[in-house]
């Protein structure tokens, strides 16, 4: 999801500058209550109103492995996930495993018909 606007967030402050109602200043403008009043809250208590920045998830705790992980899928193309992690010796989750590849790009081949 997109961050509102910073136009959108003026006129927002503008109109509770001047009174209106959160309830019907969150109607006018199709946003949220709680949003409204998160971004009078932030305002009051540090003065910024721009949008932050946007996080997308975080980075796999297993980057110090990438190449040996690369080597793996390489030399195993047809082992599952917990055959990879056997086979590094890394004590991570299946999940977490499973961000590293994708994150490296590396792809595995299907084990149907295994």
């Amino acid at each position: 999801m997109r961050a509102y606007s910073a136009d959108l967030r003026k006129r927002v402050l503008t109109d509770c500058d001047a009174g209106l109602p959160t309830a019907e200043m969150a109607s006018k403008y199709g946003v949220s209550p709680n949003w409204a009043r998160r971004l009078k809250q932030r305002r009051r208590e540090t003065g910024e109103v721009a949008p932050r920045a946007q996080k997308y998830g975080r980075a796999p705790n297993c980057a110090g492995h990438a190449e040996a992980i690369r080597v793996s899928a390489r030399e195993a193309p047809r082992a599952t996930l917990e055959e990879h992690r056997r086979r590094l010796g890394l004590d991570l989750g299946i999940s977490t495993l499973w961000l590293a590849f994708h994150a490296l790009g590396v792809t595995q081949k299907s084990s149907e018909g295994r």
